[in-house]
């Protein structure tokens, strides 16, 4: 039986998956919603032991990604959440439960901040050391396009409806343009496979893991292949929490000397740079459109974090063109945390 009020087509289907993958004696209990269609659910037997229910609407999300991924990785020895069972069909996966304990929680529970960094640093070093060719049909590619679609949540989301100061034609087609001449620095080196999304609530601790395997992985569906750098600015630069500088240039450099496959530093810390700044313009948009579109606010908070990271990285004179007009189109007053629901202009 379910602990959770089981009404509507959707539930009753999904409940049907979960009895009918042998756990018929559970309790299903909803777990924190992310930023996403896709749903979680804990199941607990009598007995204790416990699974996960992916629920991911077909007409919203594919789990397919999530499944071809989690084989490349476990393929890896990392650890993601063993698929229990799946109906690709309908949108339902039972997982693995990898616990509570993310890295957001530990850190706030006492875990050594410069012990979780490098460890998280140290599995994306194996990552990038890893050939990606043989995925290149199965991954799609981080384009300059996909890119820069990214960055147009900004202007499309962030500033308005956000903070409710328009953009004309003129100066979108000119962010672009800016945008455009920017995006070659961050290639830099060698595509790697990139899970897109790694930051503290999408890295678990498994204290009973040795190496790189306590870290788990979750919510990496999204993976593309494309610059190394992305996956170290999400860790590094997150907009959810501020880190100890002095661990944030230990982490680097432990990752720059372990990959010497990436080229020269300056051109690696370039691309860095401008990939920081690129998803923090997506994030911002992003974080706005869930308030305005869904009511979600909570990530506002987090506003502050993305402006004084964004202006850090923009002190590299490769993101002159973007940098630029930021100065010219976004006042200062504008570059704020946007009220519940955006403003109009």
């Amino acid at each position: 039986m379910s602990d959770t009020i089981a009404s509507g087509p959707r539930a009753l289907a999904r409940r049907t998956f979960w009895e009918t993958a042998g756990w018929s004696d559970a309790t299903e209990n909803a777990l924190a919603a992310d930023a996403s269609f896709r749903r979680y659910f804990r199941l607990t037997r009598p007995d204790g032991s416990r699974a996960i229910v992916m629920d991911a609407p077909p007409e919203k999300e594919d789990v397919r990604p999530f499944v071809a991924v989690a084989e490349i990785l476990e393929g890896f020895g990392y650890s993601t959440p063993r698929i229990v069972a799946s109906d690709l069909a309908d949108g339902f996966l039972l997982l693995e439960d990898l616990g509570d304990l993310t890295y957001t929680r530990a850190l706030a529970g006492g875990y050594g901040e410069r012990e979780l960094y490098c460890l998280a640093g140290d599995l994306l070093a194996d990552l990038a050391r890893r050939d990606a060719t043989p995925y290149a049909d199965i991954l799609p590619p981080y384009s300059d396009e996909k890119l820069l679609q990214e960055t147009l949540l900004f202007v499309d989301w962030y500033l308005h409806p956000g903070v409710g100061l328009a953009i004309g034609e003129g100066a979108r087609d000119a962010y672009i343009e800016a945008w455009k001449a920017v995006l070659p620095a961050a290639r830099s080196g060698p595509d790697v496979l990139v899970l897109r999304d790694f930051h503290v609530d999408n890295m678990m601790v498994l204290d009973g893991r040795k190496g790189i395997a306590a870290c788990g992985l979750l919510d990496f569906q999204d993976a593309v292949i494309g610059p190394a750098s992305y996956d170290l600015v999400s860790l590094l630069q997150d907009s959810r929490r501020d880190i100890v500088p002095e661990i944030v240039g230990e982490v680097m450099q432990r990752y720059l000397d372990a990959v010497p496959e990436l080229g020269d530093r300056a051109g690696f810390e370039r691309s860095y740079r401008v990939l920081g700044v690129q998803r923090a313009l997506k994030v911002f948009g992003i974080f706005a459109r869930q308030s305005v579109l869904y009511g979600n606010h909570g990530y506002l908070v987090h506003i502050p974090r993305l402006w004084r990271l964004t202006m850090e990285n923009f002190s590299d004179d490769a993101l002159a063109p973007v940098r630029d007009w930021i100065e010219k189109h976004v006042p200062d007053d504008y570059r704020v945390t946007p009220p519940p629901g955006g403003r109009a202009p």
